[in-house]
């Protein structure tokens, strides 16, 4: 699939995240703590083709350092996941977008650190200028959708500690674990027309905590 930064591919996007028929959290979700991420796609460095924004965590951050992340975290009192988002989008890599960028949602993914996590997808223009926050973040990438398209690119591995799969997704010769590698995977799939369901895709031990 083709991904160029245009009004049209915004649209195309749009319409797959409006035509997703989201799941409603069930009783088995009740008790965790709501939190949102966000996937937003920017224009890649190779002008004219799009890409989604993933940081680095700050090694100095008591959970998950160092791990990859799109930008996100636990949703205030009273606060909507895109609110959310959109706060911590500006926190961390110093992007301010208004609620219209807002595409939709996708799925909520449990974590087993105790956090449902609702995915926003966000469109964030031309010529956004970045300013990672050295607190919490130490690096932001922008990573062409074109690398989580390939068919290659994600896959799944059995761990001894649970009986549900483990997703990642290889990125520049890294790998990307859940909850990150989840989501990216179910909107990988929500482009293509595929409503895949990723909840009960297992997390590394390492990001248990």
């Amino acid at each position: 699939m083709i991904h160029p930064f245009n009004e049209a591919f915004r649209r195309h996007v749009a319409s797959s995240c409006a035509a997703f028929p989201r799941l409603a959290a069930d009783e088995g979700t009740r008790g965790l703590k709501r939190a949102a991420v966000a996937i937003t796609l920017v224009e890649a460095e190779v002008p004219g083709t799009t890409a989604f924004l993933l940081t680095e965590r700050a090694a100095t951050l008591r959970s998950h350092s160092g791990q990859w992340a799109l930008p996100g975290g636990r949703c205030d009192d009273g606060e909507t996941p895109v609110e959310a988002v959109l706060r911590e989008l500006e926190e961390e890599v110093g992007l301010r977008l208004g609620t219209e960028t807002a595409l939709g949602p996708l799925d909520d993914y449990p974590t087993r650190s105790g956090y449902l996590v609702t995915p926003v997808v966000l469109w964030a223009g031309a010529d956004v200028q970045l300013r990672p926050n050295p607190d919490e973040v130490a690096a932001v990438h922008r990573i062409k959708l074109t690398e989580i398209a390939r068919e290659d690119a994600v896959d799944f591995i059995s761990i001894p500690e649970s009986g549900r799969q483990v997703v990642r997704i290889q990125i520049d010769g890294d790998y990307v674990h859940a909850p990150t590698a989840a989501i990216l995977y179910q909107f990988r799939e929500v482009l293509a027309g595929r409503a895949t369901r990723v909840a009960d895709l297992e997390q590394p031990v390492f990001a248990w905590r």
